[in-house]
């Protein structure tokens, strides 16, 4: 039988039934705008998102990073919103810091523990109000923040798809964002966030170590927010990037990535997989004085044994990144492994992150060595590269916290 061409139209154009569970990855709020823009057409899954691996070239896409304005699609990160009269209450006990030092208007870097005082995740916490909160994440939180907040008067919602978001860093930046009317994010610090305009926030927050701002918007305004900093951007280098270029620029920034450099406590297959924060160097983040939080008691107890871990910033000699490599102290005893490595083109040496077993990392920190294997017209080479323990982050720039900005 014939299908008319109406009836195709209408077929081509059904939407589908809101009840309905979609198959497969979904797309972005940007989809229209990246996917024409996406010359290899190479694509990742991030939280069930078709997200953009590269676009061009990775090498091109980072030095944009570091030399001119990138935008970076972020809408698939997990983010809830928590209100009511005992919001900050059930924050104080998800979250190690104290919540009740972040003043309204501020972002936290957060993350929390279960019950054995091992990372669940880490994420940054936004506080618009005494009682309004943001929570944004990698891995889901809600059935873990419905559990928290249980006997306590919140309300929680999940907005990972009603908000679209667009991470936009850089030197030019800022220009991009005074060229699109939106000057007034000049008087914004780092970790501020404000409401410029009805239905646009932006905070002062990245995950590049480079002056950079994160734009929030319901979802069905997202292109618009694409084209007119798209529009911005023209005279400023402005271009689209994927992960692998961010991943690049995060560990120069010395930041560790829930997955990659620590396994979520929900995810470990083992309870020794699981890591403490004062393993992951994130024990100023733990406020013991604030009162109750979730893990607080196993927390004190890691303290008084000590770290059996420690994730530590690594430089190695030579002209090969360790990726993947093991770690040994004087080239024998293996003392752990690295979890993120790169070639750092800004800073000119080879940079990682690195996971050591105590007492490497914690009293040993001299003498390491990784083993390196790396593929030579077609060979498998094996070299022992000498490293040293480095603090992070790597790259620091003194634009990153200019206030107000530069426009470069």
């Amino acid at each position: 039988m014939t299908v008319s061409p109406l009836d195709r139209y209408r077929e081509e154009t059904a939407q589908p039934d809101p009840a309905m569970v979609p198959r497969g990855l979904v797309p972005s709020p940007f989809d229209a705008r990246l996917r024409p823009l996406n010359l290899h057409q190479d694509w990742m899954a991030w939280a069930g998102v078709l997200s953009p691996r590269r676009f061009d070239s990775v090498e091109a896409e980072y030095f944009a990073i570091r030399n001119q304005a990138t935008l970076f699609d972020i809408s698939p990160m997990h983010k809830y919103r928590i209100t009511g009269p005992d919001a900050e209450r059930v924050m104080n006990r998800l979250v190690t810091r104290d919540v009740s030092k972040l003043a309204p208007g501020r972002v936290g870097y957060s993350l929390w523990c279960d019950e054995d005082g091992y990372v669940i995740d880490d994420g940054t916490l936004f506080r618009f109000g005494p009682q309004d909160f943001r929570l944004c994440c990698q891995e889901p939180q809600f059935g873990w923040l419905h559990d928290i907040a249980w006997g306590f008067d919140v309300a929680l919602a999940d907005e990972s798809e009603s908000l679209a978001a667009l991470s936009l860093q850089g030197p030019t930046s800022f220009a991009v964002l005074e060229a699109a009317g939106l000057g007034g994010a000049a008087r914004l610090k780092p970790f501020d966030v404000a409401e410029l305009e009805p239905g646009l926030t932006i905070s002062r927050t990245g995950f590049t170590g480079d002056l950079g701002y994160e734009l929030w918007t319901p979802a069905e305004k997202a292109l618009a927010l694409w084209d007119r900093l798209w529009a911005a951007g023209q005279d400023f280098g402005l271009r689209p990037i994927g992960y692998a270029a961010l991943d690049l620029a995060r560990i120069e920034a010395g930041f560790m990535v829930c997955g990659a450099d620590f396994k979520s406590a929900h995810a470990a297959l083992r309870p020794t997989r699981g890591r403490t924060p004062f393993e992951l160097g994130a024990g100023r983040l733990v406020d013991f004085d604030k009162g109750p939080f979730n893990g607080r008691r196993a927390l004190q107890r890691h303290v008084q044994e000590g770290a059996h871990y420690q994730l530590v910033g690594l430089e190695t000699a030579g002209n090969k990144p360790p990726l993947n490599a093991y770690v040994y102290h004087r080239r024998k005893k293996e003392a752990g492994y690295v979890t993120s490595a790169l070639w750092s083109p800004t800073c000119k040496r080879n940079l990682a992150l690195a996971m050591l077993k105590a007492p490497y990392g914690v009293t040993i920190t001299s003498d390491l060595w990784v083993e390196i294997y790396y593929d030579k017209e077609g060979k498998w080479e094996r070299i022992m590269a000498p490293a040293k323990i480095v603090e992070r982050p790597f790259f620091r720039h003194p634009r990153r916290s200019a206030t107000p900005p530069a426009r470069f």
